[in-house]
């Protein structure tokens, strides 16, 4: 398992990396390992307000259909279309090419209610 340094993590297996303002966030290698097979993500749309801890997207793989959350409140301004065609990218790259959405964060003191890489390490293998 990976567990990105410049990351922070919500208990719902989310990740985010903040550049400025704005939060790139997706599901984590240990979330997209159990999930097995992505097969369709359903992404938010673009405009969308987001509520923390609030369900805003779903990925289905060939095992279950789960929600993704919002690890910060804020809008959506951008969703990765990458994965309409290619659903596989969760899988193959969580932290890269994976990504599912960025949102503009409303209130960036959200983030101190995430996990560090260690945190969210003991989480999982804890």
């Amino acid at each position: 398992m990976e567990y990105p340094q410049d990351l922070r993590y919500s208990e719902e297996h989310e990740w985010v990396r903040v550049e400025g303002t704005r939060a790139t966030i997706g599901i984590t290698d240990f979330a997209q390992d159990a999930l097995g097979d992505v097969v369709f993500v359903q992404l938010p749309d673009a405009g969308l307000a987001v509520i923390r801890s609030a369900g805003c997207a779903e990925v289905e793989s060939t095992k279950s259909v789960s929600e993704i959350y919002a690890p910060l409140s804020g809008t959506v301004v951008e969703v990765n279309a990458a994965l309409e065609d290619a659903p596989e990218l969760v899988n193959a790259e969580p932290y890269g090419q994976g990504w599912i959405f960025v949102v503009e964060m409303s209130d960036p003191g959200e983030l101190d209610a995430l996990m560090d890489a260690a945190g969210y390490r003991a989480l999982v293998e804890g």
